[in-house]
């Protein structure tokens, strides 16, 4: 061809074939080995699309028979013990198989080497899997804070993995990162923060509170030590954040994770209902400082997973701005009561944290994972965890078409001013697209609707608590919820027998209890421990329970502890 000459003059006349006139078969013929190869090859809806609707219907209709089948008979599947389910679900190896190698036979957990259909995958998830579950949609699944989670959220979940979104550079996932914005933007105003505040997604409240305290570390200590970089190794000496003996394990772990010493976290005495009061606080700062240390933030429970108390979050906030401390407030659990006019009150002085955690997996009824960090101050998010910045996300930062002439960064090219790419405002790099399950579920209900439902779990808290504080055999600690956990304990042979008997035994009795009730699969509370004792914990996030299954784990449970 000439140099000169236009490659349109040499194209066929006919132009490129017509996908739609190419036989199908042809494409899927090179997935051949597979038994299902529409399953595989999608490309052609003429093909895919009636395998892949049959596909739906089948795994729909498993999730339905696990959920009437297994999910409502029992609270926990059978057998409930670690031991003897290791022995159900691997067999006699007791453990995973190893393989023979590459395309070898190995035992019945070994690697799969060759294909299986869909159609006995489900099969195998119905047996193998389906009767063994931790059954969240039972009505009397009142342990851990795992709500069963709304149909909504389970099919935003599953339109967010067909669509699968990168949410770390907006090139990966456009909308996506709108969609999480505008949730985030929701949160916000859920903690009543104006309109420079801004957060972002996690996998839940454990990753936000090590964000949160990552910002306590390289904004605010930065400030304290009058640096302009973050503080590192020997800077990290001599600093204390406090916290009360509800608090949860995450926020020492972070503090471990992000370099500060042990002695960094002091954990102060919570009250009589497991609340931290500014007293305890000052007197520690005023200690402290008069040492030479640095008191550096506050960290408050809002919600504690152990009893769902909430501390004393006014005075913590005046104590905060007074010593300029930076105040990080945990609402994983308790943030969710802000939406109902009734329950807010509950909860106040979020707007005045320097960051907030809120778990939606928790109390917004969200299929797993889905947590959320909120800062007052949305900028602090980037000058933590903008700095580095990959050269294989230049696309993403910064578009080749640009309205005008930016300054180039550090790294040779033009941002674009306002873009948002979360993979600069958190530890992140890849992120799931968990933004859509929650922004399906709160157009669906409302936020009316969530406050609706978590104050049925209040109410049926407090009705558990009154049916505990008429009774005889069972004492609750503290007396009334701060929200919807109640701690509580049976008494065998009433008050006086009960405290009668050796710590040891009435905390034995506790466990056998509860290990009791798990495996008749009539209930499930888990335990813990409240001032040196043993006691049973209903975490009620269940908006499928009632008064008649709180009164049936009662019955249940006086039953179990008959001799």
């Amino acid at each position: 061809m000439p140099h000169d000459a236009d490659p349109a003059d040499s194209a066929d006349p006919a132009g490129p074939a017509d996908p739609a006139d190419a036989d199908p078969n042809d494409f899927l013929a090179r997935f051949a080995w597979h038994p299902e190869p529409e399953l595989i090859g999608v490309r052609d809806e003429r093909a895919a699309r009636p395998a892949l609707e049959r596909l739906g219907r089948d795994a729909w209709d498993a999730a339905l028979d696990y959920l009437y089948g297994e999910a409502m008979r029992r609270t926990i599947g059978d057998p409930p013990g670690y031991a003897e389910l290791r022995r159900v679900f691997f067999g006699a190896a007791g453990g995973p198989g190893a393989a023979g190698g590459p395309g070898g036979a190995g035992g019945p957990s070994a690697a799969p080497a060759h294909p299986t259909p869909s159609a006995a995958l489900l099969d195998e998830f119905r047996r193998r899997i389906a009767p063994h579950q931790l059954n969240a949609w039972h009505p009397r699944s009142l342990s851990y804070f795992t709500p069963p989670p709304l149909p909504v959220s389970i099919v935003g979940e599953l339109l967010a993995q067909v669509t699968n979104q990168g949410v770390d550079v907006w090139h990966a996932g456009p909308v996506a990162a709108f969609v999480e914005e505008e949730v985030v933007r929701w949160l916000c105003d859920l903690a009543a923060y104006g309109p420079g505040s801004f957060g972002l997604l996690t996998s839940g409240g454990t990753m936000a509170n090590f964000i949160g305290l990552a910002l306590a570390r390289d904004i605010h200590l930065a400030r304290l030590r009058g640096t302009d970089h973050p503080p590192r190794g020997a800077a990290l000496e001599g600093v204390r954040v406090y916290t009360s003996d509800q608090t949860h394990f995450s926020v020492g772990r972070a503090l471990d994770e992000l370099g500060f010493p042990p002695e960094t976290l002091v954990t102060l005495p919570s009250d009589e209902r497991f609340r931290l009061h500014r007293a305890p606080v000052d007197a520690a700062i005023a200690e402290d400082r008069a040492a030479g240390l640095v008191p550096l933030a506050i960290s408050a429970v809002a919600g504690s997973t152990n009893t769902g108390s909430v501390d004393r979050l006014e005075e913590l906030a005046d104590a905060a701005a007074e010593h300029g401390l930076w105040l990080h407030v945990d609402a994983a659990y308790g943030g969710a009561a802000r939406f109902s006019a009734r329950l807010a009150p509950l909860v106040p002085a979020l707007d005045r944290a320097d960051s907030v955690t809120i778990d939606p997996h928790k109390w917004f009824f969200q299929a797993y994972d889905i947590g959320a960090l909120v800062v007052r101050d949305g900028s602090h998010l980037e000058r933590a965890f903008g700095r580095r910045r990959p050269e294989y996300y230049r696309g993403g930062d910064a578009p080749v078409a640009m309205p005008a002439d930016p300054e180039p960064t550090d790294d040779g090219h033009a941002d674009e001013a306002g873009q948002l790419n979360f993979y600069r405002l958190g530890f992140e790099g890849t992120r799931r697209w968990r933004a859509l399950k929650l922004w399906m579920s709160w157009k669906h209900l409302g936020s009316d609707g969530f406050g609706r439902l978590v104050e049925l779990n209040v109410d049926l808290a407090r009705y558990l608590a009154a049916r505990i504080a008429e009774s005889t055999d069972f004492e609750a600690l503290p007396r009334e919820p701060a929200l919807s956990v109640v701690c509580f304990r049976h008494l065998p042979g009433g008050p006086t027998a009960a405290h009668a008997l050796r710590p040891a035994d009435l905390d034995a009795h506790q466990d056998r209890l509860a290990a009791a009730l798990e495996a008749s699969g009539d209930g499930w509370l888990s335990t813990t421990r409240l001032r040196g004792s043993t006691w049973l914990r209903a975490g009620i996030v269940n908006y499928l329970s009632t008064e008649a299954d709180v009164d049936h784990i009662l019955d249940r449970l006086r039953e179990l502890a008959s001799p």
